[in-house]
């Protein structure tokens, strides 16, 4: 159920009892309560007797023994389609679906129709944001007039209308020559730009990941160093502008070895990884997990996401990277998309995943498996995302945004997509278990969420 919204007036103050506080920023992990008010953190703490923090009058108080009390997750890379397409996603049904995640601040991808390439556009999605949004919105402005990698859009204007950062993604920026250029002006404004790394002329007609898995299906294959090639290049203009460059959804060995070796000459890179090239690999594009259920077909359309599930080997590089800290952060790459648009061959079904539902189960069964500690994954999608694009958020010190997320990371439960609050249905993940789920979700200091 949700109620409340990120836009309501006054708060009644909101005590959080006896949880499990992680708040890695601050190197705080203990039992503690948090106390909200005024829209912002108030007290984190267990008061001067030990007996825990008073109620203030008029407060609620959430029981949240057994509970996981975090900062509210924030995600760098989410698509909430509007303007243009609205069938697949509104920024109301995006952001249902975020706190429904234990997301309360999302940054929107520009490939939207129009382009998020004006002030004018990124003031729609603020004010849509504003009246319909149950969680905080974040625009991202467009490289390149329409995205079309030729011209650079006014990134001055679009900062100062609220861009956080700057991106084509969906396409990448092909020219370098305009990459070195949208680089050197991020300068000014004190933006990253944000690159979707994928050489067209290396992917073109690939569907899944170039190797012997696509050779056995008879699907085109689209080899790793499609998204190398581009990521070399791009570290080289980053160390020579120094600017501040941000690879999205990193999804192979190589690149976290780039990033590694551009990190330790000094070269201003953050990088993101998904939670679906952290967990899931090219197998199931065989429709192995489905081969039971025969109306479903051979391959697993809703497995077809760009850039495209790679090997073990690389989950193990990405898991380490990001525990290293050479990826900075878990991101979602929320891309939801009509049935229609997945229900077709393979060839033609529309590349995505829809997951701001599903990402803190599938983040937290590296932690059930031992590859990530739980503070570790909590810091990955809470301050070291928000500190990537200097977002607020991401902490609860005193005089922070009061956006908490509270999850039982024990707790079963079956991925239906049926309930997701998204209208993207798109996940191969349905009809699998997941250990670990959102109970409550907080913004501004009122509940956006409450399962």
């Amino acid at each position: 159920m949700v109620i409340g919204s990120a836009s309501s007036g006054h708060r009644a103050p909101l005590l959080i009892r006896g949880g499990r506080v992680i708040d890695p920023a601050n190197g705080l992990d203990a039992v503690a309560d948090v106390l909200l008010r005024d829209g912002l953190v108030g007290e984190v703490g267990r008061g001067p007797d030990g007996r825990g923090l008073t109620a203030p009058q008029g407060a609620r108080t959430i029981d949240a023994a057994g509970l996981v009390v975090t900062p509210g997750l924030v995600d760098l890379h989410t698509h909430l389609r509007e303007p243009g397409f609205e069938d697949k996603e509104t920024i109301r049904s995006g952001t249902l679906a975020a706190v429904a995640g234990g997301f309360t601040s999302v940054c929107c991808m520009p490939n939207t129709e129009p382009t998020l390439d004006t002030a004018a556009a990124i003031q729609f999605v603020q004010r849509t944001a504003r009246a319909a949004g149950v969680a905080r919105v974040y625009p991202i402005g467009a490289i390149t007039r329409g995205r079309k990698g030729r011209e650079l859009a006014e990134l001055a204007e679009l900062a100062e209308a609220g861009a956080v950062a700057f991106s084509d993604d969906g396409d990448c920026v092909m020219d370098g020559a305009v990459m070195r250029h949208a680089l050197e002006y991020s300068l000014i404004v004190r933006r990253a730009v944000v690159q979707h790394a994928e050489d067209t002329s290396l992917s073109a007609g690939g569907v899944m990941n170039e190797g012997p898995v696509a050779a056995r299906l008879g699907l085109p294959g689209w080899p790793r160093q499609a998204e190398e090639v581009i990521v070399a290049r791009d570290l080289q203009l980053a160390e020579l502008t120094g600017a501040h460059l941000h690879v999205a959804h990193a999804s192979t060995a190589g690149t976290v070895d780039l990033l590694r070796q551009a990190r330790g000459r000094g070269v201003y890179v953050t990088a993101e990884v998904t939670p679906h090239h952290l967990t899931l690999t090219e197998d199931l594009v065989a429709g192995h997990w489905w081969s039971a259920t025969a109306s479903l077909p051979p391959y697993d359309a809703r497995t077809k996401v760009n850039p495209p599930l790679r090997t073990g080997d690389d989950t193990a590089a990405l898991v380490a990277g990001l525990k290293e800290g050479v990826l900075d952060c878990v991101a979602t790459d929320h891309a939801p998309h009509t049935a229609t648009d997945k229900r077709c061959e393979y060839a033609v079904a529309a590349f995505g995943i829809a997951n701001l539902e599903t990402t803190l189960g599938s983040v937290l069964s590296l932690v059930h498996e031992g590859k990530l500690d739980l503070v570790e994954a909590v810091a990955t999608m809470t301050c070291r995302p928000a500190a990537v694009f200097n977002l607020p958020g991401g902490t609860l010190s005193p005089g922070a945004p009061a956006d908490v997320t509270l999850f039982d990371p024990e707790r079963e439960w079956n991925v239906d997509p049926h309930h997701f609050h998204s209208k993207g249905k798109n996940t191969p993940l349905a009809g699998h278990f997941l250990r670990g789920q959102v109970l409550f979700t907080v913004t501004g200091g009122e509940v956006a969420f409450e399962r």
